[in-house]
This record gives C-alpha cells, sequence and structure tokens, in this order.
C-alpha cells in the first residue's frame, strides 16, 4: 500500500535563481495525483526534490516521520526504496535488453536469486503488457514499449510512491489512452500513492483523484480533481481549459499591458467545459480512492459547469478493498459501474 506524502514549506533556486517557493501540499496515501504548470516552472525539479536527488533550500519533505531533506546519506539511501520513477524517455541502459533492464535494481539492490529475479521481472512485464519483448534492446522498440518498460522497472522493487514525469511524452493520443488505462489499473493492482508531471490535459482532466498547479514559483492550487475544475481562479482556468486568455502568456507571464489589452478588448472567456467522468479500472471495481461524482461539489456548494458528469445515474459507491476481492471468487462481489 502506497504511503502518504507531506510537503512543507519547500523551496529551491540555482545560483541565486529561485526555481519555487514555499510549497505545501499532501499527497493521500494511495491515490493519483496530478502536477501541472507551464514548461519550465520547475516541475522535475520538484520530481527530482521529492526522491532526494535534489536537496531544498529550506522546508520539509515527510514520509512516514523521517524529514528526507535531513536524513543522511545512509537513511536517504533506505528511504529512496519506497519510491519508483518513472523518467521521461524511459531512461533505458541502451546496451541492456528489457529483461537485464527491469532486472537491475533487483540486482543492484537485493540478495535474490537469479531464478527470484525472474519470477518478479516475468510478473512485472506480464502486468505492463512487455512478456515476449525481453530479450530486445530499448532500441529496438517502439517509444510506447519504452515507456512500458521503464514503468516494469518501477515496479520491481515492489514501491509505496511512484513518480512519473511526463508519462505521455513523445507518445501520441491513442498510445497516450493506453498509458493513461494502465496507470489507472496499476494504482488498482498496488495501491501505491502516484504523482504524475504532466501537460496532457485530458490525462489531468480524467485521470487523477487530486490536481496541483505550479505556476510563477509557486503552487497556485491542490487539491481534489472537481475542486480544480470547477474553479474560475485565473490561472487554474486559464491552463485546465488550455485558453489564450488569462495571465499565462508564452513567456509564462504576461506583462502589465498584455494583460491591459486584454481587459480593454472585452473579450469575453467561454464557459467552462463539464467535468467529465473518472477513468475507471480494467477490473470493473471502484477505484481505490473513489468519490461519488459531484460529491466536492456538493459539499461545498460549488455548481459545476453544465453537462457536467451527463448520464450519470447518481449512486454512492463505497470504496472496498481489492485484496478481499482477489482472494475471492470475483463473480460475487460484482458491481455496477456507471460509464
Amino acid at each position: 500500500m502506497g504511503v502518504e506524502v507531506a510537503v512543507q514549506g519547500l523551496t529551491k533556486s540555482f545560483g541565486g535563481q529561485p526555481v519555487w517557493s514555499d510549497i505545501t501540499l499532501t499527497l493521500p496515501a494511495g491515490e493519483i495525483s496530478v502536477l501541472l504548470g507551464p514548461s519550465g516552472t520547475g516541475k522535475s525539479v520538484f520530481l527530482k526534490t521529492l526522491v532526494g536527488l535534489l536537496r531544498p533550500d529550506r522546508g520539509a519533505i515527510l514520509i512516514e516521520g523521517k524529514d528526507l531533506p535531513r536524513l543522511s546519506e545512509r537513511e536517504l539511501y533506505e528511504v529512496r526504496k519506497l519510491f519508483g520513477v518513472l523518467f521521461q524517455d524511459g531512461a533505458l541502459f541502451g546496451s541492456m535488453n528489457i529483461y537485464d533492464n527491469v532486472a537491475f535494481p533487483l540486482r543492484e539492490h537485493t540478495r535474490m536469486s537469479e531464478s527470484q529475479i525472474r519470477a518478479v521481472v516475468t510478473e512485472k512485464l506480464d502486468m505492463v503488457g512487455l512478456v515476449g519483448a525481453e530479450k530486445k534492446l530499448p532500441g529496438e522498440i517502439s517509444g510506447g514499449m519504452r515507456k512500458r518498460a521503464g514503468l516494469a522497472r518501477a515496479l520491481v522493487l515492489d514501491p509505496q510512491i511512484i513518480l512519473f514525469d511526463e508519462p505521455d511524452s513523445g507518445l501520441d493520443p491513442v498510445r497516450t489512452a493506453y498509458l493513461n488505462q494502465l496507470i489507472i489499473d496499476l494504482n488498482q493492482r498496488t495501491g501505491a500513492t502516484f504523482l504524475i508531471v504532466t501537460h496532457d490535459i485530458n490525462t489531468a482532466r480524467t485521470v487523477p483523484d487530486n490536481i496541483g498547479l505550479i505556476y510563477h514559483g509557486h503552487l497556485a492550487m491542490f487539491g481534489p480533481r472537481e475542486m480544480l475544475l470547477s474553479s474560475t481562479e485565473p490561472v487554474v482556468r486559464q491552463f485546465l481549459n488550455a485558453q489564450r486568455i488569462g495571465p499565462i502568456g508564452m513567456a509564462e507571464e504576461k506583462d502589465a499591458d498584455e494583460l491591459a489589452a486584454e481587459a480593454e478588448s472585452g473579450v469575453e472567456l467561454p464557459p467552462l467545459p463539464p467535468i467529465p467522468l473518472q477513468l475507471q479500472p480494467s477490473d470493473g471495481l471502484p477505484r481505490r480512492a473513489e468519490r461519488p461524482p459531484g460529491q466536492w461539489c456538493r459539499e461545498h456548494a460549488v455548481t459545476p459547469p453544465p453537462g457536467s458528469f451527463e448520464g450519470l445515474r447518481q449512486v454512492e459507491r463505497p470504496t472496498i478493498d481489492l485484496a478481499e476481492h482477489l482472494t475471492d471468487d470475483p463473480g460475487r462481489h460484482g458491481r455496477e459501474v456507471a460509464r
């Protein structure tokens, strides 16, 4: 199962140049969170700081009561075993075949026998649909397959936290859709805490339980998916709906003259698009962090955009223990999933 990650007042700069400051958020255990932001806002730097590859200037990263920036190298080495990371390009070793790439962390960090390693590697390759490609080199497979191989490698130590650095980068919309479904299914199966950095708006609108947006060196907002998808805060609204009107410009932030010209033009923002239903697991069971569609809006007296959750029969569906269903006859636990 996943663990909670609490970030408190995190600040980072390079050579006096600030990247972001005072970032505070909590990644709920076992849930999927997405981190968005214009290019160059330090999202990848944030991931590297979370895993301890970079040290922040100040702030805390609390995992199971341990503050990562204050750990010794030996303590940090142990905590890093909680993490799995899928890098943008898969970061596979070009001279190793897929099997050896996936087996590498097991050979480095465990004392497993080769027969035990083979069992684990085969299981993880099966999870990402790459059984049969073990002997291929990274240069002999497609970009989507390299992403899945990198994901299998990220899974071999059964991490409790998995970080995805732009997993959809370089993929066409169809492969991105398949990868999104794979991410949902892996979260359902592992229960790990997921954090995805992405620019893909469809992914941000349908995959996560929570969304965060970094803008101009600060965390503009972080919270449940419905909170951001119904937000009228200018930066959040502009980015999540891919609009030109708003404070974000080609150089991240529009200058005062540009904003004044927009205001004088009288151009009205288009209405917020409907909030779509979340992508559901392939096993037909409710998501681990299942929240009834519209629940956040109802609890906070927010009217969702017209057409939101269209065609949904509003049924309260409690979160259930997937492990119980995996050990019993799944036919006895059938649930109707609204799609």
